[in-house]
């Protein structure tokens, strides 16, 4: 992954959270389902406190809160356990991140660059959390969605081109370097222009044809 050296400051976002409960904690089973058990429960609410506390005393502003919505995220956690070997450092990622999402009304799909560390305090147990938004984030390869769109062989679900017709595929089209505008738009009206025809750029700009798509 490549990011740029021209970068807009990062809103950051520092709390410190109860330790959550170990991975076998987690969870419960009542009848056939599983559910989030007391312990997990109880974590969940506590992270909701320390976001509402940290709102109320200008830890957490409100344009930092909104820049966090919707943006591409750094997550940086670091458990400071009691000893250093009774848990997994990993352990508690999947609730620490649920927690957050729910507590502050963000994605952590968004998530693109996460760190863990494990630390030893014995006597304040505890999560360290660092969240950053990253505005100059890119992948190696870009797909934009033109749509959904037909199957040109019916056995075939590897590639789809043609009109949308049925929806069975979703295709998109590989964007190369400059195929974008400054804008990050791929069409004058900042819309996708047109969908695969057989060769042809798929939208406005896009140098290369349609080449990948996924079966629903």
């Amino acid at each position: 992954m490549a990011r740029s050296q021209l970068a807009l400051p990062p809103m950051t976002l520092s709390l410190t959270l109860p330790m959550p409960p170990s991975v076998n904690h987690q969870y419960a089973t009542v009848g056939k389902r599983r559910v989030l058990s007391a312990p997990a429960r109880r974590f969940h609410r506590e992270v909701e406190r320390v976001v509402e506390r940290a709102r109320r005393d200008g830890t957490l502003p409100h344009d930092v809160e909104d820049g966090l919505r919707g943006a591409l995220l750094g997550v940086y956690l670091t458990f400071y356990f009691e000893t250093p070997m009774r848990r997994d450092l990993d352990g508690g990622l999947k609730i620490a991140l649920d927690a957050l999402g729910r507590a502050l009304a963000v994605d952590d799909r968004g998530v693109v660059d996460l760190h863990l560390t494990k630390r030893i305090d014995p006597l304040r147990p505890r999560l360290d959390v660092e969240i950053e938004t990253i505005h100059d984030w890119s992948f190696d390869r870009s797909y934009v969605y033109l749509g959904d769109g037909v199957k040109d062989n019916p056995e075939d679900d590897d590639v789809g081109t043609g009109e949308a017709e049925s929806g069975d595929v979703s295709v998109w089209a590989e964007v190369g370097p400059g195929d974008a505008d400054e804008t990050g738009d791929l069409s004058a009206d900042g819309g996708w222009s047109a969908r695969a025809d057989g060769g042809e750029p798929a939208v406005a700009g896009c140098t290369e044809r349609v080449e990948w798509a996924r079966s629903r």
